[in-house]
């Protein structure tokens, strides 16, 4: 029978870390942009509701990070926990593309 558990100790903490980096990055990057910008197209509501939403799970992220340092790398993280990060993150990217797509458009010089 398969042991369903890794026998390498550092294997949790070598792909969780960097993973939990990332969305500290990106939810940090996706903080800036909500705080630093009005996006038209979410409306008042819309964008401190999203902004919202990301300080809360950056929170999170970094709650989790620091219970793997605690832990030596021994505590994980539940897929359930997971998949809404990566959802937010989504979300939040596709938010970036529209508004700098919008801006660019605004931006361009007019043909002819």
């Amino acid at each position: 029978m398969l042991d369903s558990y890794p026998t390498d100790p550092n294997l949790l903490k070598n792909i969780l870390e960097p993973l939990l980096e990332d969305f500290q990055y990106w939810f940090g990057r996706s903080q800036s942009l909500l705080e630093s910008e009005k996006i038209s197209f979410l409306g008042q509501a819309g964008q401190a509701d999203l902004l919202a939403r990301v300080v809360r799970a950056r929170e999170e992220v970094n709650t989790a990070k620091m219970l793997l340092n605690v832990t030596d790398g021994q505590a994980g993280v539940d897929m359930a926990v997971l998949m809404p990060w990566h959802k937010l993150l989504t979300e939040c990217w596709q938010v970036a593309m529209r508004f700098r797509q919008e801006r660019s458009s605004d931006t361009a010089p007019e043909a002819g």
